[in-house]
């Protein structure tokens, strides 16, 4: 589209009168040029019409109407127009007001042209939006009838043959055990416990509660500005999921500590990523402490706060404290699942290996591991049975780079023996080594291996590095597909696309936009009407940092960014894998965008 303001600079550009001591002529702005006017500018008009668009082609055309009687005039009367004045001294010096005046009415009639289509185009747009705005009263039938995702489906990033897997191997947290929300206060509660009787944090931290309804999983916090936030798939600060405590920033607050919303490579290395499961107690905890400094107006210091709190989470951890608060109530904080049985059995039955690798300690696993399939093994039956090699206390990630060698287990002493282990033996339990001895000892080869498990970085990064097929198991994955498959939130993101569309369009034909009062009138409309789908869409899965995998415009996150980078699959259980035959060909869908659960409602069901 042409723009008012490049055709102003365009018209200065060709035009330019001067008077040569000699004779007059209508000259272009090249100082050596005496070619008169008309014979200048028609071949770079008819050079620009074989370059522009449409539109332009019939504006310059205007223009040359109107140009070309005023060049040939000025030829034929400029002796009229231009009389000799005598000046101070005896000088004389040439009127040209008719020339200038001449000049004004072409650029007033071109800039009266062109703004006439700027306000065509205005009127459009808004027609448009007056069109879409009656059909947002209700939702499209046709929407209704886009398929709905699998929220127990297994989405593939790689594609990966099942049957080239022999060794199947799982984490225990949140891979083959799943916890109730009451996991997350328990951990909230022992670790605030320790803040304030081990770390002397003031005493009034003891009256904080875990808010579930506040963090997820995938945050990033801020050690240097004490900043909790949610990052795009391109690193940049979601403007509406920063917080400082628990107040939201405004963007201009986020500007004013970053400059921009991209978070650039140094300032990168003062942030810390939330990833696992056990995180959503560790963000929000960190958040009450920040808020409770401000409140009080104590000055702090944000990169103690994180070390303070992490090294709380760490000891509830390391301690056993929320192992054993776990196992003392296992129906509060253990979820059953029947289905599993049947996976590990079934994976067995068709000769694959299986292990488990976990850092929890081995009696905390077994205890779990016999609550939740109590009531499907039998009275003699072991789940030990279903694994060749169990390995608790691993220290991943460490395992996969260390040379720390294996230590067979003793359960009825619960100590370690000194001998060497250079073999797994049936009914072993080993604890700590690392993968250089597992694969010696295993022969089994990477590509053969896919292993389990939830977090990032422990269970998915060092993995995949050492050649091993990931599966994530993303236990939110549900929720939020079964969120997305509803027809409310397909019909908000209809309207965020639309609005987006008619808000590109608007920019691309506006250059000048000084006082034009029904471009700033629609603007605003757009904007307003794009900002309520962007929250409605967000409060859909979390009120303060909305999804895990999306932002609030409907693109991917930077937890999906890791997902798409370390996971060649990923599902929100294992025991999904008994919808497909274990010798299935997993493809990457011929249309994925990033993430292939997500679906992209298109705008075009407002123009049916």
């Amino acid at each position: 589209m042409l723009k008012l303001a490049a055709t102003h600079k365009m018209l200065t550009f060709l035009i330019h009168f001067k008077s040569p001591p000699n004779r007059l002529s209508c000259q272009l702005e090249s100082p050596n040029s005496s070619i008169p006017f008309y014979r200048k500018i028609r071949p770079a008009f008819l050079n620009l019409q074989s370059h522009r668009s449409t539109e332009i082609k019939h504006l310059m055309a205007s223009v040359r109407r109107r140009l070309l009687p005023l060049g040939s005039s000025l030829l034929r009367t400029h002796a009229a127009h231009f009389q000799p004045v005598e000046g101070v001294g005896g000088n004389t010096h040439r009127k040209f007001s008719s020339v200038v005046t001449a000049e004004q009415r072409v650029l007033k009639s071109v800039a009266e042209e062109g703004n006439q289509i700027l306000e065509d185009d205005i009127h459009k747009i808004r027609h448009a939006f007056n069109t879409v705005k009656e059909k947002f009263l209700k939702i499209p039938d046709v929407l209704r009838e886009i398929p709905k995702i699998d929220p127990k489906g297994i989405y593939i990033n790689k594609n990966l043959r099942l049957d080239n897997i022999q060794v199947y191997g799982f984490d225990y947290d949140y891979t083959l055990a799943h916890y109730s929300a009451n996991l997350q206060s328990l951990i909230y509660d022992l670790a605030k416990e320790y803040l304030v009787n081990e770390i002397r944090y003031p005493e009034c931290c003891m009256d904080f509660k875990y808010d579930s309804s506040f963090p997820i999983r995938g945050l990033y916090y801020d050690k240097s500005k004490g900043c909790l936030m949610k990052l795009d798939f391109f690193g940049s600060i979601e403007p509406d999921g920063c917080y400082f405590g628990r107040r939201k920033l405004s963007r201009s607050e986020i500007n004013d500590l970053y400059g921009t919303r991209h978070i650039g490579r140094d300032q990168a290395r003062g942030l810390v990523g939330l990833m696992d499961f056990f995180c959503f107690s560790e963000a929000c905890l960190i958040a009450d402490i920040v808020q409770h400094f401000v409140d009080a107006k104590l000055e702090f210091d944000a990169s103690y706060v994180y070390e303070d709190v992490n090294r709380a989470i760490q000891h509830v951890h390391q301690s056993g404290l929320v192992h054993r608060g776990i196992l003392s109530d296992p129906k509060k904080y253990l979820l059953k699942n029947g289905q599993l049985l049947r996976f590990l059995r079934m994976l067995r039955e068709n000769g694959k290996k299986l292990f488990l690798l976990t850092n929890s300690p081995y009696y905390f696993v077994d205890g779990g591991m016999h609550f939740m399939l109590e009531d499907s093994l039998g009275q003699q039956d072991s789940w030990r049975e279903l694994f060749d090699v169990v390995i608790a206390k691993a220290n991943k990630p460490d395992f996969y780079t260390s040379e720390h060698p294996f230590r067979c287990y003793d359960e009825e002493k619960d100590t370690l023996a000194f001998s060497k282990v250079d073999a797994f033996l049936p009914n072993n339990i080993y604890y700590h080594g690392c993968l250089k001895t597992f694969l010696e000892i295993t022969k089994w080869n990477g590509p053969e291996v896919i292993y389990f498990g939830d977090h990032l970085f422990s269970d998915l990064r060092g993995p995949s590095k050492a050649g091993w097929r990931t599966a994530a198991i993303i236990h939110e994955l549900e929720n939020e597909i079964q969120i997305q498959n509803e027809d409310s939130y397909r019909f908000e993101q209809a309207k965020f696309h639309i609005i987006q569309e008619l808000l590109g369009k608007l920019h691309s034909v506006v250059a000048n936009t000084e006082g034009s009062e029904k471009y700033t009138s629609l603007l605003r409309e757009l904007n307003e009407e794009r900002q309520k789908a962007r929250s409605t869409m967000k409060d859909m899965f979390n009120s303060s940092f909305g999804a895990t995998f999306l932002t609030d415009t409907g693109q991917e996150s930077a937890f999906a960014y890791h997902i798409h980078q370390y996971a060649d699959v990923y599902t929100s259980k294992p025991d999904n894998f008994l919808f497909y035959p274990p010798e299935a060909w997993l493809h990457v869908p011929y249309d994925i965008k990033i993430m292939p659960h997500h679906v992209k409602v298109s705008s075009s069901l407002f123009r049916t």
